[in-house]
């Protein structure tokens, strides 16, 4: 198994995600017409998300036509299903932007914000939202560079403003960045387009600034280069000169405020420039290098954490050997030639010449000749009928029908399934089918997968129904097909409540709910349903090399560390140690830094496969161990042992969220616990059928070579 996990390493530069561009390149003509696209706001601090063009304090869409495209200013792109469940509303907007044509300074419009759109400003800019635009399907971005100044890179979306502390007052102060510098770079379009003087676009970068409100001609202010004030989130009292500050302070009580200032309004002007930059050394198939160039900083803890967790690997490995190759193997060439009466073996006739295992093993070899000797035969009678304990004393009671079959076989099911959705994403995401250009590709295709492998749900689930003595497969159908589903969407839709009365854009509309639950009942029940009669009906039950025993062995007393709980937390964090340096890189981009893009797949995939290794191993030692302390009881525990590593990460989700995370409000707290919560479920599952599978396979082995009177 390690040698499979050194070839993957190996083969590691080639499956770095490489970017495949797609079927088809847009290239523009001079003078041509781009959209633009206004999509959402989110931020690290929080996991409420808006939609831009909802915000009360920008411009609503006009409703023009935009020349040269047919799109309507305000109306809505159609979105896939991932798009929907990720938060995402894009709309057209009323930028003018137009191919190799600059513009210094565009108005776009004059905002009049009320009280509540002045106080939702505020509380935008002080848990730091960042907005996303798209133009040509790349994301607005603010550019880098590397520490050593060598790179470029860039952070996708830009700041919706910033706040200082007044020099005089002391009191904090926020500014609206209402003007936006956006920087188009092109290069010359491939093939037969470039030769026509076409263009394709391979960079968008937004620069904001705030600028006050006077001093403006035709709302456009006087002199962009020279900005003295910014726009400050302010509302002016109409009868004197004195302002209100409205920060989300709310210990701050306004006390003399007229009539007049309650119905005041602040006029926010937005403007805007364009400049379009050629650039010769970036290519369209690599437009998207310049959103990964911070990643690459971080190849060698990526290769540290490999090489950590080959180690473990190699060490579990090794105790596996042991187990397998000298153990097991010299007590089971002991045991084929006996008969087990009363938990004592009396050794048939070994060869003659032949000394016991035991003894053997003493000078180093399985079975070594020796003259044969009637004391020594005596002698080895009883070292033999002391030597049957632990695993080879239940044998009669390792394939009984576990207590919690009808619920084991339901879970092993749901696991396979999630177990395959996991291996398909990762296939595609390291051969770039999946790749931030795909906005939205990695749940769709998620869906999409984990539907298609209800099948293989519903097989193993039956037939390991079949095997413990089920009668009742089509009750076993259903609730394999809602066990997993079921759970996650009642999860959500009590989570939606929360981001509906947030007024949030993650707020899954009801008609994508709907669509969900169609999915689950039209498509995916009817998969788990036809998988689970296959595998009841046809396939059958695993067959088991020894028959359980009428009457259960009563398991003695195990020691501390074989309890459940211990078991668990003991083993999760052999696992856990291996994955623990990769899930800093992925927690860091799913919470910390929203901006930018997980994409080292190729380094994820290796700790995919070695991590399922691990699994495996430490089931087959940790069952070992429990057969050894005479507890035939292994089904349920072998489930366990394979996802007990679950509890490590929620664990470390929860000190993530302390020490690491900025995240402000109750409703953002439980977001972030119960979407880590269902990620560990996901883990659990899949890696808990893992153990079970692997401990099943090692147990069925084991006692398959027993041959017992």
């Amino acid at each position: 198994m390690a040698i499979w996990a050194i070839l993957l390493l190996a083969c590691l530069q080639c499956v770095q995600a490489f970017y495949i561009p797609g079927w088809s390149i847009k290239s523009w003509r001079d003078g041509d017409s781009i959209p633009l696209f206004v999509n959402k706001i989110y931020s690290d601090n929080t996991q409420i998300q808006y939609a831009y063009s909802e915000l009360p304090f920008v411009c609503a869409p006009s409703g023009r036509t935009r020349p040269g495209t047919g799109l309507i200013s305000g109306s809505n792109v159609a979105l896939n299903l991932g798009e929907v469940l990720r938060g995402d509303r894009i709309m057209v907007s009323d930028y003018e932007l137009e191919m190799l044509k600059d513009d210094e300074a565009h108005y776009l419009c004059s905002h009049k914000v009320d009280r509540a759109g002045l106080r939702k400003a505020v509380e935008v800019v002080k848990n730091g939202y960042m907005a996303e635009w798209i133009v040509d399907n790349l994301p607005a971005a603010t550019s880098f560079v590397t520490v050593d100044k060598s790179r470029k890179y860039y952070s996708s979306g830009f700041k919706m403003g910033h706040s200082d502390h007044d020099a005089v007052t002391g009191k904090q102060r926020f500014f609206i960045n209402n003007h936006v510098t956006i920087v188009i770079r092109y290069h010359t379009a491939p093939g037969r387009d470039g030769q026509q003087g076409k263009k394709v676009i391979v960079g968008f970068e937004a620069y904001p600034k705030s600028i006050e409100a006077g001093n403006r001609v035709n709302g456009l202010p006087a002199d962009l280069h020279s900005v003295q004030r910014g726009m400050e989130l302010t509302m002016a009292r109409n009868a004197t000169n004195m302002t209100l500050t409205r920060d989300l302070d709310t210990s701050y009580t306004p006390t003399e405020i007229d009539d007049g200032a309650l119905d005041a309004t602040l006029t926010i002007p937005y403007s805007y420039s364009v400049y379009f930059r050629e650039d010769e050394k970036l290519e369209w198939a690599n437009r998207w290098d310049l959103y990964f160039v911070n990643q690459e900083d971080g190849t060698k803890v990526h290769w540290l954490a490999i090489v950590n967790s080959l180690v473990i690997l190699a060490v579990l490995t090794a105790i596996v050997a042991v187990i397998l190759a000298r153990t097991i193997r010299g007590e089971i060439k002991g045991l084929t030639e006996g008969m087990l009466e009363d938990g004592k073996i009396r050794l048939g006739k070994f060869s003659k010449g032949l000394r016991s295992p035991r003894k053997s093993n003493e000078k180093g070899g399985l079975l070594e000749q020796v003259d044969a000797d009637p004391a020594d035969d005596a002698a080895s009678d009883d070292e033999a009928a002391e030597d049957v304990t632990g695993w080879k004393l239940i044998h009669g009671d390792v394939f009984r029908t576990p207590a919690h079959g009808h619920v084991l076989a339901p879970l092993v099911g749901s696991g396979v399934q999630l177990i395959i959705m996991c291996l398909g994403l990762l296939v595609l995401s390291c051969f770039g089918v999946l790749n931030p250009s795909f906005r939205g590709g990695f749940i769709s295709v998620g869906i999409f997968l984990f539907i298609l492998a209800g099948a293989f749900s519903g097989y193993f689930s039956g037939r390991l129904y079949r095997t413990f003595g089920g009668t009742l497969w089509k009750h076993n159908a259903v609730v394999t097909a809602s066990l997993f589903p079921g759970l996650l969407f009642a999860t959500i839709f009590i989570l939606n409540l929360f981001v509906w009365a947030n007024a949030s854009s993650t707020a899954i509309p009801l008609g994508t709910l709907f669509a969900l639950l169609a999915l689950w009942l039209l498509i995916q029940l009817p998969l788990v349903y036809i998988g689970c009669w296959y595998g009841f009906a046809r396939a059958g039950p695993y067959n088991h090399p020894i028959k359980a025993n009428a009457v259960p062995r009563q398991i003695p007393a195990q020691p501390w560390y074989l309890r459940t709980l211990q078991a668990i937390l003991i083993a999760g964090s052999i696992p856990f140690a291996v994955m623990f340096i990769e899930l800093l890189f992925v927690f860091r981009n799913l919470w910390q830094d929203k901006s930018g893009h997980y994409y080292v797949f190729g380094f994820l995939a290796v700790v995919f496969v070695i991590l399922i290794l691990v699994v495996m191993e430490t089931t087959v030692i940790a069952v070992y161990i429990q057969l050894c302390a005479e507890n035939h009881a292994w089904h349920m525990r072998s489930f366990l042992l394979g996802s007990s590593s679950a509890v490590w990460i929620f664990a470390y989700c929860a000190y993530y969220y302390t020490y690491h995370l900025h995240i402000q409000g109750l409703v953002s707290g439980v977001l972030f616990f119960c979407y880590a919560g269902l990620a560990c479920g996901v883990y659990g599952l899949a890696m808990g059928s893992v153990g079970f599978l692997t401990g099943y396979g090692f147990v069925r082995k084991v006692y398959g070579v027993v041959k017992v009177d």
